[in-house]
């Protein structure tokens, strides 16, 4: 799997934020990006439980408002907000933390459609301190990655898992990697 890693580590706007959530503080982590598709296919791959796995994960569980989703192998949660075709919110559930990811879409001026993914995170202790941004996930550029060659290609299965998890590892993914939180602010 050859990635231009500069070009897509660009695509992305990413942005951090001070919040509050249930009166404590949070940060979030959001990026923006925008995809050549119109609202309506991009929301159908956001939420189709058969094509989110040809650029994410399998998913299974009760996929409408109120139920309950499990990315294979990944985190899961509750659906929290439905709002076809521009806003899906869930809770994010993994590892004993619980975290809250927003998705929303908007047509954007080149007749695309622009994504914006927030992911709030209560943060405690040193853990920002000692981890910044990656406090809050670090997978995020790489699913949108993921979506965008999903999207360009119109691959119709699910992609290669095994070359796409050895890609984080490649000189590719480490370039992409390193990049990503170069942008973000984050020199590891």
């Amino acid at each position: 799997m050859k990635i231009d890693p500069i070009a897509y580590a660009g695509a992305v706007v990413r942005e951090v934020a001070v919040r509050e959530r249930d009166g404590k503080p949070a940060r979030a982590v959001i990026a923006t990006r925008s995809y050549d598709t119109d609202i309506a296919d991009l929301w159908d791959a956001l939420t189709n439980p058969e094509r989110i796995p040809r650029w994410f994960l399998p998913i299974s569980g009760d996929l409408r408002l109120g139920g309950r989703y499990k990315f294979e192998g990944q985190a899961g949660g509750e659906i929290t907000t439905c709002e076809p075709p521009r806003r899906l919110a869930v809770t994010w559930e993994a590892m004993g933390t619980r975290s809250w990811v927003t998705v929303t879409l908007a047509d954007d001026r080149s007749g695309g459609t622009r994504l914006e993914l927030e992911h709030l995170s209560m943060i405690e202790g040193d853990f920002w301190d000692r981890y910044g941004p990656g406090a809050v996930g670090v997978g995020w550029d790489l699913a949108l990655i993921g979506l965008a060659l999903y999207l360009a290609t119109g691959v119709g299965q699910e992609f290669d898992r095994a070359a796409a998890g050895a890609w984080p590892g490649s000189d590719d993914g480490k370039d992409f990697i390193r990049r990503s939180r170069l942008v973000q602010g984050v020199d590891c």
